[in-house]
């Protein structure tokens, strides 16, 4: 279907540029930016008069419900709050159940979500069966099967042995591994150690548990040479770390999740569960420092960390309610309100949930994440003076349980989506 897309405000933060103009899809792809050829015929016509066109974003942290967590969230309904949001690429952990950590399992979820026509879906590998910290997976498979690297999810490693010949063998192949930094001893707490923590009678994490894993794990980078991607990070300390390897020279990234760029332990109120997370929320200092590190550029990517939970699992007291929130429709927003609130650029806003998360995909990546001639046509509309409240009955995602939901008479979200396109496709359209 060829698309031609009028009188809306193109930005790329791939490339810098930022031009009223038109855009014109053909099969999939971008055909023509500004002047559209004479020849070029629309089926579709969208008018984009005082919107932004952007290219889709690219979520590189959201949880899908299958398999395994049908009754959480479906692959249906999460990709299609993703497309509401404006997001049209999604890597997806491999905790599922089971585990993806054989080349059968990653290829039928790709299969499934293909056919959905909606966001894509890019898989990150188990780094160990089962998840369990043991023995590896064939990680020469499961790249083969469409997996774009590898990572424990929340389960921590134990031995350390194992990550480094897991990480020997990444390096040796060029994967990337993909850790959230926590030791397993230390982190089995439900809120971040601190005055409130002690204050509500809840079980602490304390920094360290970010901070001793993260030595471990850059250690062992830099014996090894793998490339590292450290995911959600929630300290200031954890920050400074990871702004010491770069300065190293170490092949390191690092993203954080809009929660803990936008809240800290003080929304979990009285035992607030919308605010029960992983990472838990930190205090301000990590928050501002946080925010500091996305703008500076220590921290690449900004993810939304979408983990639909149930409402019964969230309808318990804190301490024993299912870490998680919905949070991919807000990726956008949060990306949004981010920089209004800390003076970053609009280009750097966008591009820390487009070209730089596309960048962590590798060779799957090239095309995503960004809006110039020839890439895919994977394009996010969105009005930046429409400014829209989170009403949870409101949301795609099956899952309803948002920290942005706190205040249901404030706190309005700046940019609402007005249409995704998805590999020239049309994939939402407000009504």
């Amino acid at each position: 279907m060829n698309i031609l897309i009028q009188h809306g405000h193109v930005i790329d933060p791939a490339s810098g540029f930022s031009q009223l103009s038109d855009v014109a899809v053909q099969k999939g792809h971008v055909l023509a930016i500004g002047q559209i050829p004479a020849d070029f015929k629309a089926d579709q016509t969208i008018d984009a008069t005082d919107c932004m066109v952007i290219p889709g974003l690219v979520d590189a942290c959201a949880r899908l419900g299958e398999p395994g967590h049908e009754h959480e969230g479906m692959l249906e309904s999460e990709l299609a709050a993703a497309v509401a949001g404006g997001v049209t690429s999604v890597v997806c952990p491999p905790d599922t159940q089971p585990v993806l950590d054989e080349p059968g399992l990653v290829e039928m979820l790709q299969f499934r979500a293909a056919r959905l026509h909606l966001s894509r879906v890019f898989p990150l590998g188990a780094l160990t069966r089962g998840l369990a910290g043991e023995s590896l997976t064939p990680m020469a498979e499961l790249t083969l099967a469409g997996c774009v690297g590898f990572s424990q999810a929340e389960h921590g490693m134990t031995q350390t042995q194992t990550l480094q010949r897991a990480m020997q063998y990444a390096g040796t192949y060029g994967y990337v591994v993909w850790l959230r930094p926590q030791d397993v001893h230390l982190g089995k707490g439900v809120a971040a150690s601190g005055p409130l923590a002690t204050r509500l009678g809840l079980s602490g994490v304390p920094v360290a548990a970010e901070t001793i894993a993260l030595h471990t794990i850059i250690d062992v980078m830099r014996s090894t040479g793998a490339r590292l991607h450290v995911c959600r990070l929630s300290s200031a300390a954890g920050v400074e770390l990871v702004r010491l390897a770069k300065a190293e020279g170490l092949a390191i990234s690092a993203d954080v999740s809009i929660h803990n760029l936008h809240f800290t332990d003080n929304d979990v109120g009285y035992f607030d569960t919308r605010a029960r997370l992983t990472p838990p929320l930190r205090q301000q200092r990590d928050r501002e420092a946080l925010s500091q590190g996305l703008a500076d550029g220590t921290i690449d990517v900004l993810v939304s960390d979408h983990t639909p939970v149930e409402g019964d699992a969230k309808d318990l007291p804190f301490a024993q309610a299912e870490p998680g929130a919905t949070a991919m429709e807000m990726l956008l927003s949060a990306s949004l309100k981010w920089a209004d609130q800390s003076g970053v650029s609009l280009m750097r806003a966008l591009q820390v949930v487009t070209s730089a998360p596309a960048a962590l995909l590798g060779a799957a990546g090239q095309g995503l994440g960004q809006l110039s001639v020839g890439a895919a046509a994977d394009i996010c509309i969105y009005k930046p003076s429409e400014q829209w409240q989170v009403v949870p009955s409101a949301l795609h995602s099956q899952s309803k349980h948002t920290p942005f939901a706190f205040d249901m008479n404030g706190s309005l979200m700046p940019g609402k989506v007005q249409a995704t396109l998805v590999a020239g496709r049309v994939a939402f359209e407000l009504n």
